[in-house]
């Protein structure tokens, strides 16, 4: 076994060194399949408006706001109200989803509308699924109350009651916090809307305010500003240690702005944020940032980084041991995915919600990028399909898209891969502005391999273990998947881990904890949904 595992680092660290650029060709029953099923699944929505407001995010969540272990769907609406869609479908049948009447959202429905985006977090240690709604307007926390429906407490929690363009979020829970630390992103002046250069609005964190017991302080401005589309809180280094990363959009930044690295430091009511730049390593890169997602590709326990851009995609693979130095491989590994893959059309594509998943189990991470252009640019492509690029064992990827029958016209703008009918094989929901969501269901092959799906509790307030890392041994590798709240564009899960076995019938599972301390292996059979339950604190 330790001998497979050493071949198998070698060839993905041969391709993510540029040495291989091969990508193997996936026997046609490895391809995952998917049908367009919004219709018999009961789906009816869109991202509507053509106020500029609305020609960024779009976002998708998927959730449990019944406890029932099936993930639900939420959707923002732009111009028109969000909505969320209670999944009723049963073990390995079609997908059946039912529309919630908007009181279940305990907003009134003028405040349903002009949502950009929902990220889920279980923000109170109740158990239940809450939902920060980022809007073009005053954000919205919102509190699972059970059985679908929730409760306004933006100002129980001391949320800024201030009007924004928000575009991006994410969470992570520090030192003994009792609330999560929420990095929250906003685009740009909402009262001049891409008017001009050098007008990105300010951007915050949110930390607990030790005077006041379970609420929020003052923001903390992220300086230098950016015209975030996504953020993410990522272990760049393997270490335990979270920097905030953040991707900008460069069209409405100041001049030279791009790419941005934050550290923080301290908790509560001590917590700062500084921005990284060429002393410690990070290049600040300027692209029309849109999208990130990271996973660990080559087993070295860092993740690599995709970012999503107009045109160019990057890949972002970490070359230093001691300072967050990247050098961006996509070319290298094929995943540029720089103009659509079928149909005439040859402009450049834009790329927003990005995903690493494993869409076939074969226990190789594939990626999966929801495309469209930003308002009938003339410059870049119309008809734009998402993409599908499924890994393979020279550790790079191939675009399957079109053989997966996801090359579909649209203007995709956010997403989110779950399994809803709890088959083990993950289906595709995505928002297309001023046009239908779509949801593609999975369909089984006969070539897809075993899974296992990984959720996480622990003791304390972070109860979800935001931060943990889930390893999963197999023959050969170790898969290693972290529990997040941000990145993507727009929107999230809180569903459980995904993993793909391959042909393993058993696998092993451990965990580091958010405090650093490791549970013991346990073994697991393939093809199971695993709760692992923190009891007590392990080193």
């Amino acid at each position: 076994m330790f001998e497979n595992r050493i071949k198998l680092v070698a060839l993905l660290a041969a391709a993510l060194s540029g040495d291989s650029a091969a990508a193997d060709d996936p026997a046609p029953s490895n391809i995952p399949r998917f049908v367009e099923a919004a219709a018999p699944a009961g789906l009816e929505h869109a991202y509507d408006g053509s106020d500029l407001a609305f020609v960024v995010g779009g976002g998708a969540a998927a959730l449990d706001c019944d406890g029932d272990g099936r993930q639900d769907l939420l959707f923002a609406g732009g111009a028109g109200p969000a909505a969320l869609y209670l999944n009723t479908s049963e073990p390995g049948g079609q997908v059946r989803l039912e529309r919630q009447p908007v009181e279940a959202f305990g907003l009134p429905e003028a405040e349903l509308t002009r949502v950009t985006g929902a990220y889920p977090l279980d923000v109170d240690a109740d158990g239940r699924d809450d939902v920060f709604l980022m809007r073009f307007g005053r954000n919205r926390l919102l509190r699972g109350v059970g059985d679908c429906r929730f409760e306004d407490v933006s100002d129980a929690y001391g949320l800024p009651a201030r009007e924004d363009w928000t575009a991006a979020f994410a969470a992570e829970w520090r030192g003994e916090d009792v609330l999560p630390t929420l990095a929250v992103g906003n685009y740009v002046n909402r009262d001049k809307p891409l008017a001009k250069t050098g007008n990105c609005d300010p951007s915050y964190l949110l930390s607990p305010d030790p005077a006041a017991p379970g609420r929020y302080g003052a923001p903390i401005e992220l300086t230098p500003r950016g015209c975030p589309l996504s953020m993410l809180f990522v272990d760049w280094s393997g270490r335990g240690a979270t920097d905030l990363r953040v991707s900008n959009d460069r069209e409405y930044a100041d001049a030279g702005r791009g790419e941005q690295l934050f550290r923080l430091s301290g908790a509560g009511g001590g917590l700062s944020a500084q921005a990284l730049g060429r002393e410690e390593g990070w290049e600040e890169t300027r692209i029309w940032g849109m999208g990130l997602a990271a996973a660990d590709l080559d087993g070295d326990a860092r993740p690599e980084i995709a970012v999503t851009n107009m045109a160019d995609n990057r890949l972002e693979v970490l070359i230093s041991e001691e300072e967050p130095s990247f050098e961006n491989r996509a070319l290298a590994l094929g995943t540029m995915s720089q103009r659509p893959y079928v149909g005439a059309d040859v402009r450049p594509s834009t790329s927003w919600h990005v995903a690493f998943e494993d869409f076939n189990n074969d226990g190789l991470w594939d990626l999966w990028i929801v495309k469209g252009n930003v308002d009938a640019m003339p410059q870049f492509a119309a008809f734009d399909p998402d993409s599908l690029l499924i890994g393979n064992l020279s550790g790079g990827f191939r675009e399957v898209g079109f053989e997966a029958g996801v090359a579909l016209p649209g203007a995709g703008r956010g997403g989110v891969a779950v399994d809803l009918n709890q088959d083990g094989l993950l289906e595709l929901a995505t928002v297309n502005r001023n046009g239908p969501a779509r949801l593609f269901q999975a369909v089984p092959t006969g070539g897809a391999g075993g899974w296992l799906s990984v959720r996480l509790i622990q003791p304390g307030a972070n109860v979800r273990a935001v931060g943990a890392v889930v390893e999963v041994e197999i023959v050969g590798k170790v898969l290693r998947r972290e529990v997040a709240v941000g990145g993507g564009h727009a929107g999230g899960s809180a569903a459980p881990l995904h993993f793909g076995l391959g042909n393993a019938a058993q696998a092993r599972v451990r965990v580091r904890w958010p405090d650093g301390g490791w549970s013991d292996w346990r073994a697991a059979t393939a093809n199971r949904a695993l709760v692992i339950e923190r009891t007590e604190k392990t080193e």
